[in-house]
């Protein structure tokens, strides 16, 4: 198999430069595997994954290609929200054939945190550029419309510097909503909250109720 060269984008809505996209955003509910009808004999086989990563992009590719490793080609696209990349692959294909159309799905449906991988098993006709293009489309297409959508939550995190006499109160105020790291001690205890950019003002009020004001939660970051 060709080594995989992969084409990275890294721009925010309508192309403009971003760190990260704010935009309204949409992601897959869940994994998603759909085949079309074969053209020309080829069969084409799309893999849609939610992921919070390139590494987990990159861990969906390698289960694919494992589970179907006698397959001609895995072209790929995905689309990660922080930092904001979008990077696809042709996987030997002529390029701009196979990962730029299965990108345009996702960039068409405002999709972010979502991996596609396209499997294609040669049928013994040659395509054509444009044949191949419409096939990687569609079964990127295909595949989405056959999962379910969900309005894509930015992450972010904030830190709390707390009182000994407080770690508690703040952990079990904020446990139900935000993911905790390892408190850090020292002089005081500093946590650090991982949550969803919506729950921002409801954590905050909380630990200012469970410590009566004594301590705040720190401005959020991008997670």
């Amino acid at each position: 198999m060709a080594s995989r060269a992969l084409l990275t984008v890294r721009t925010g809505p309508a192309g403009r430069p971003a760190a990260t996209y704010t935009d309204a955003m949409f992601t897959v509910a869940g994994r998603i595997r759909h085949q079309i009808d074969p053209v020309k004999g080829s069969r084409f086989i799309a893999t849609v994954a939610p992921v919070e990563s390139e590494e987990a992009a990159r861990e969906l590719l390698d289960e694919v290609s494992a589970e179907m490793s006698d397959a001609s080609h895995h072209c790929t696209a995905w689309r990660i929200a922080q930092p904001a990349i979008d990077r696809c692959n042709d996987d030997g294909e002529p390029g701009g054939s196979a990962g730029r159309p299965i990108l345009a799905q996702l960039t068409g449906r405002d999709l972010v945190n979502t991996a596609v991988v396209v499997t294609r098993y040669f049928g013994g006709t040659k395509l054509g550029v444009g044949g191949l293009v419409r096939a990687y489309g569609a079964a990127a297409a295909a595949a989405l419309e056959h999962g379910s959508l969900e309005p894509y939550q930015p992450t972010v995190t904030a830190t709390i510097t707390v009182d000994y006499g407080d770690v508690d109160r703040v952990i079990r105020a904020v446990e139900e909503h935000a993911d905790i790291t390892t408190p850090v001690y020292g002089e005081t205890v500093t946590i650090t909250l991982s949550f969803p950019q919506t729950d921002s003002q409801r954590l905050r009020a909380a630990v200012a109720d469970a410590t009566n004001g004594r301590t705040q939660m720190a401005d959020p970051n991008p997670g």
